[in-house]
């Protein structure tokens, strides 16, 4: 289990066994379950993020999203539990497999009809949706947690189809602590993305058009309102 960015791990086993894990719902822990057994387990949303995904769903009524990186599915599950019967999620990753490992969890649940899959890189996902001018400014929220690189694309496309008072929510933004590290400190097989997180906090720092504040949960995420 990761510790998250919590110093103690103590401390993080604390935080998830009183206000985490009693509250997770059995279906959640299933695919919590399945994502570990997943060699690239760790690319999947973590436990202690899922209860204020969870709220800012219910604060804003959220009915139509946006999911750019499924892996599992976790997250995907978690939102399709949170919205109304009627909601709509619609959900990109280029890996089907992964999803497919999470996908009878999400049958089970009761939610697929909720979901929209669609099996692409996002980028040309987001310019095809922007095509038609009745998804801009449609979607209530939106989850990032895809390939890095891309952050800073998918945030200009991201904000156009977020209305006003929407909320954008972007994972890893502390990227195991390494923005605040010299990069010569930085372990090898994290330097890569690195460069790209710390462009997007400078970009979302300087961004007027959002709201943001940067959360210390899991990997570090940044909850960014559309305020124009």
């Amino acid at each position: 289990m990761e510790e998250g960015l919590l110093q103690s791990k103590e401390l993080y086993e604390y935080l998830l066994r009183t206000s985490v894990f009693p509250r997770e719902s059995e279906l959640l822990k299933e695919i919590r379950d399945i994502t570990a057994k997943h060699p690239l387990s760790t690319m999947g949303t973590a436990p202690d993020s899922g209860p204020m995904v969870a709220m800012l769903l219910k604060l804003l009524n959220a009915k139509n999203t946006l999911e750019i990186g499924v892996f599992t599915g976790y997250s995907l599950l978690l939102t399709a539990l949170t919205i109304p019967d009627d909601g709509r999620i619609t959900a990109i990753d280029p890996d089907k497999k992964a999803y497919d490992m999470g996908l009878p969890v999400i049958k089970k649940a009761g939610v697929e009809h909720k979901i929209n899959f669609i099996e692409s890189l996002a980028l040309p996902v987001l310019d095809k949706l922007l095509e038609d001018e009745n998804n801009e400014s449609s979607f209530d929220f939106a989850y990032v947690d895809a390939d890095k690189i891309n952050y800073k694309n998918y945030h200009e496309r991201v904000l156009k189809l977020v209305k006003v008072g929407g909320v954008v929510v972007y994972d890893n933004t502390l990227w195991y602590g390494t923005v605040a590290m010299p990069e010569k400190s930085v372990p090898e097989d994290l330097v890569s993305y690195r460069g790209h997180i710390v462009e997007l906090n400078k970009q979302l720092a300087a961004d007027s058009r959002v709201q943001i504040v940067q959360i210390p949960l899991g990997d570090g995420m940044t909850v960014c309102r559309r305020v124009c």
